[in-house]
């Protein structure tokens, strides 16, 4: 069974978290070669309400996003829809044969989509202070289309969350996010990259660019020693 996913870009609440007193703490990073889940929000233009159309989830290729195994890195690039229909593309060129089917070069789309790429933990992390450690390597994004990072702490029914998300358009270099979890070994814990932005014909993606994430790599011994062993009860790496 997929995974459930809020809408989350244009109805939830940022939450600014800080290192509490949890008594736990784990640090996390998205690797390519990780089990990654993909999920799609769309919604309406704002234009036209920007109301919640559908959410479901979707291949990490569908999302057009692909993996590097090699330099351990997730490229996102804007959302491209292969149907013409009205429903995805509008006529804007006003010359379209069909305007039925207006899709094609040129043609603006006709919805906002919301790609999410992420690993789910559900229960591991309960209770925890949870740090999302990884690097933006490039990011030729334009306005049109914006990028964050995320941690959201599911309720076990999917029905609420609790978030952080950091805007990453602008940023290059290592970031890090935390949240601290509630204590409910039945919530999910998910934490990924999500990309904004209207949908695109397939041809006319280059312009508005993409952007390249990274996985943090291990600690060094000289930071692991300057750390210390205090530094480093309750402390786990995902890989």
């Amino acid at each position: 069974m997929k995974p459930k996913q809020l809408k989350s870009f244009l109805t939830t609440a940022v939450a600014v978290v800080v290192f509490s007193n949890s008594t736990q703490a784990v640090t996390v990073t998205l690797n390519a070669d990780d089990p990654l889940i993909g999920f799609m929000n769309v919604f309406e233009l704002p234009a036209n309400g920007g109301g919640f159309v559908f959410g479901s989830g979707w291949g990490i290729s569908d999302l057009t996003a692909t993996t590097d195994s090699g330099a351990n890195s997730i490229t996102i690039s804007p959302n491209t829809i292969g149907d013409p229909n009205e429903f995805w593309y509008q006529n804007t060129s006003g010359t379209a044969p069909d305007p039925a089917n207006p899709g094609g070069p040129g043609q603006a789309g006709n919805k906002l989509m919301e790609a999410n790429i992420f690993a789910q933990e559900t229960g591991t992390f309960a209770g925890q202070t949870v740090t999302f450690d990884f690097e933006v390597l490039a990011d030729s994004l334009t306005g049109a289309h914006q990028a964050r990072a995320f941690i959201r702490d599911f309720a076990p029914d999917f029905s609420s969350s609790f978030d952080i998300f950091l805007p990453l358009n602008g940023l290059s270099g290592p970031q890090s996010i935390s949240l601290s979890t509630i204590n409910d070994p039945g919530r999910h814990i998910q934490y990924g990259y999500q990309l904004l932005g209207e949908n695109v014909w397939v041809t006319d993606t280059a312009p508005f660019g993409s952007i390249t994430l990274g996985a943090v790599p291990e600690p060094s011994t000289t930071f692991l020693g300057a750390l210390g062993l205090t530094g480093l009860v309750g402390l786990r790496r995902r890989k």
